[in-house]
């Protein structure tokens, strides 16, 4: 009997060693792989010979040209009402704020005349102020004469819109 203790012992530790290495192997398999995968990279320093390309670019500033507010009277079958609108307009560049600031006047009219074409019953709603939003935007992107390309509108914002 004193023999077969020794070898349940020794097949024992054989075993935990067997398990060990396994472990042992498995995770350093795993840790191999992240490091070739690029895994759990994103918070790490980018390599010294990195392109610049890959470097964050910082974001340009916005560029908003706020329009003097608008009243107009808009109607439907029933009733008329007032809409006061005040928009600001992102633009996409500095040419494009110089040639809606250059042009106020007709960028004005345009503008009265798309928010007088609204039914009241249609702008009040989520749907109506989008489509008021892109028709203003389409509207206001058309060409300014005697140029031949109109400025570059990223956004329409109503910064104030009620309709009485």
């Amino acid at each position: 009997m004193a023999k077969s203790e020794p070898s349940k012992t020794f097949k024992m530790i054989k075993t935990l060693l067997a398990v060990v290495i396994i472990v042992a192997a498995s995770i350093g398999g795993t840790l191999w792989y992240y490091e070739k995968s690029g895994f759990g990279q994103a918070n790490a320093e980018p390599p010294e010979n990195a392109s610049v390309a890959t470097k964050a670019v910082p974001l340009a500033m916005p560029i908003f040209t706020p329009l003097e507010p608008f009243t107009v009277t808009v109607r439907n079958e029933q009733s008329q009402r007032i809409l006061y609108v005040a928009i600001t307009l992102r633009m996409a560049d500095e040419s494009s704020r110089r040639t809606i600031i250059e042009y106020m006047p007709e960028v004005r009219d345009r503008v009265l005349r798309k928010l007088a074409e609204q039914r009241p019953d249609h702008v009040q709603t989520a749907e109506g102020r989008e489509a008021l939003v892109q028709a203003l935007r389409n509207t206001l992107q058309e060409p300014y004469l005697p140029q031949n390309t109109g400025p570059a509108i990223t956004s329409v914002l109503f910064t104030a819109f009620v309709v009485q």
